[in-house]
């Protein structure tokens, strides 16, 4: 197996949590966010840095409602823009060489098989499958495809106009439950009550108009665009989306609730277990093998886990109880996390 070191993020484990409320009508996607569909939706918090409180806040405000029902679950964001453009046209094109809105959902919170989607500004969309992460080996898998994706954007202000008066563009997007629940917890929709792992990124480069168009601005000494800025929801601490343990937490409710999400415990113990993951995969890299000896990746800090550790040169399992005791939480190599 062929493994690396993981950069353990510079972060507090606090990711943001989201109440998402049933929707009530259909959905007729325009891209616009300002009709009754959207109502009784929640804004998130406006996105930040993608390493969080390490850098700067964005300079443009980007925020999302959720919502859902029992076909789909939908997503409203809203983009506020005075350079609005797009170039590629393309399906399954990589996006993100766009300014562009994008989303990542974890059903079963296991940090594998899960989705990622991307849009521009043309409403053109790259969507894919994620065996793992891409620290872990990925594959990404291009050709898979969300049947029954409906998607709209609206522009205020002109696309690739810089003469018009940008001010922001939306977007709205509608994902079916039937290709949602093929990684979920037992391959169903979510019910009231229940968490999935999710986050949203918000690509943005520096652009200059040129010739009355829209241009990337240049490094000088290297004649390639200064790099993309990454806004997000909830912050990773890290310059890298695929770290899914880190994403928000959205809480499905109906009119019984919940109203109100307080963080479980055993989230934690999943947390420390990932961070032991962090620490035996960089312990690799230097060593070329795992070590048994948790006081090495323990070192001097603070656990509220008593984990177990099974080793072989190439492989391992760290393990530890879950709050009530009666089950246990592992995590192996790979990042796979998992209950039994």
């Amino acid at each position: 197996m062929n493994l690396s070191g993981v950069p353990e993020p510079r972060i507090e484990y606090a990711p943001k949590h989201y109440i998402c409320q049933r929707a009530e009508g259909a959905l007729s996607l325009d891209g616009r966010l300002d009709k009754p569909f959207w109502q009784k939706a929640e804004w998130t918090e406006d996105f930040v840095d993608i390493e969080g409180d390490l850098r700067p806040r964005p300079a443009k405000q980007t925020r999302v409602k959720m919502l859902w029902d029992d076909d789909y679950f939908y997503f409203g964001a809203e983009l506020i823009e005075d350079q609005i453009w797009a170039t590629l046209t393309e399906r399954d094109s990589v996006i993100f060489y766009d300014n562009d809105f994008e989303i990542f959902i974890d059903p079963d919170g296991d940090t594998h098989q899960y989705y990622e989607f991307e849009i521009n500004a043309l409403n053109t969309v790259w969507d894919l499958l994620l065996v793992k992460p891409y620290r872990d080996g990925g594959p990404p898998v291009n050709g898979w495809d969300i049947a029954g994706l409906k998607t709209a954007v609206y522009i205020d202000g002109g696309l690739n106009r810089p003469d018009a008066e940008n001010r922001k563009w939306s977007v709205e997007v509608a994902i079916p439950w039937k290709i949602l629940k093929e990684c979920a917890p037992e391959t169903r929709a979510p019910i009231a009550g229940e968490f999935w792992r999710v986050n949203f990124s918000r690509v943005e480069w520096q652009t200059e108009v040129k010739n009355g168009e829209y241009s990337k601005v240049l490094q000088p000494e290297t004649g390639k665009p200064f790099p993309e800025d990454n806004w997000v929801w909830s912050p990773m601490g890290i310059i890298n989306m695929h770290y899914p343990e880190l994403w928000g937490y959205v809480v499905f409710a109906d009119i019984n609730g919940p109203s109100a999400f307080v963080l479980p415990q055993d989230e934690r113990i999943k947390w420390e277990l990932r961070r032991l993951y962090y620490r035996q995969r960089n312990y690799y890299e230097q060593h070329g093998e795992f070590t048994k000896e948790l006081g090495l990746l323990l070192g001097e800090d603070a656990w509220s886990i008593s984990p177990m550790i099974e080793t072989t040169r190439s492989l391992f399992q760290l393990t530890a109880p879950s709050t009530d005791g009666k089950t246990m939480y592992c995590i192996r190599e790979d990042g796979k996390a998992w209950k039994e």
